[in-house]
């Protein structure tokens, strides 16, 4: 059964550039060059990042790989690749699921999925899909957040809008966090022919200008504009502004952990 727009973490266009210049730098930039780093992205590689979003992993290993290289970035979201597109058009952005890849076999010596596992239709389905486009001795590299009750803002915040607006809004901010357990992110590796993967659970920080910024790109820049209207977003603003106060630091910015899981696995 194919997942709601909030469970899949499919945005508008609208969203996709709010996502793209706010969600970015507060949360996932500073994880691609972790998760290149481990997949051992060398001159002359050919990549594929799998659930690109925007393309800011694509973007770190079209930096890594030089002129002989090849960086393909894939996602289900055209808005998403419109606005990648825009940034760094000498990519090759594709239109395309992950659990049916569109390239042939042992395509890739290095694929990556920076939080876009949790997302997927057939989660198991996708990995198989990873390791069948990658090349032997080639790197699959995933991350995924750790659990929700590691990232406290976001514990707090999923709390506040299960109050304010129910568990259907909560659960489509719950949703990055699904594979969060850690056996549980193994099991699903393992069950996709995954064996001996090597995964670090590191630490991260989530940080955004202010409470009120916050709480706009949780709910115009990801999917919770369908819950949440003009008037209950501006009560909920005055609501966080109450009650996550512990979060914001001296210069009035909001900041607070933000772990998650990375996994590296070495074709046969």
């Amino acid at each position: 059964m194919l997942k709601d727009a909030a469970s899949a973490g499919q945005v508008s266009k609208s969203a996709a550039e709010i996502y793209d210049e706010f969600f970015v730098p507060a949360l996932f930039g500073e994880w691609a060059g972790r998760l290149c780093e481990r997949a051992r992205i060398a001159p002359g590689c050919a990549v594929l990042d799998v659930a690109c979003g925007t393309g800011a992993t694509t973007r770190d290993a079209l930096t890594r790989v030089g002129s002989a290289g090849r960086v393909v970035g894939l996602d289900r979201n055209p808005d998403m690749l419109d606005v990648a597109r825009r940034r760094t058009p000498d990519v090759d952005w594709t239109e395309g699921r992950a659990e049916a890849l569109p390239f042939a076999d042992r395509s890739f010596d290095v694929v990556l999925c920076q939080f876009g596992l949790m997302f997927f239709d057939d989660r198991r389905q996708a990995l198989k899909e990873m390791r069948r486009v990658v090349r032997s001795g080639g790197v699959v590299a995933v991350s995924v957040w750790d659990d929700a009750e590691t990232s406290p803002g976001y514990a707090r915040m999923i709390e506040l809008i299960d109050e304010m607006f129910g568990a259907a809004a909560a659960n489509a901010l719950r949703a990055p966090f699904v594979l969060g357990h850690k056996p549980s992110f193994l099991s699903a590796l393992e069950d996709a022919g995954f064996r001996e993967t090597t995964v670090t659970t590191v630490t991260g920080a989530a940080r955004f200008a202010s409470i009120r910024e916050w709480v706009r790109m949780d709910v115009r820049g990801w999917t919770l504009a369908e819950f949440i209207d003009d008037a209950g977003y501006e009560a909920m603003v005055a609501e966080a502004e109450k009650r996550l106060g512990q979060f914001v630091v001296p210069d009035g910015s909001v900041e607070f952990p933000a772990p998650a899981h990375l996994a590296v696995w070495t074709a046969d």
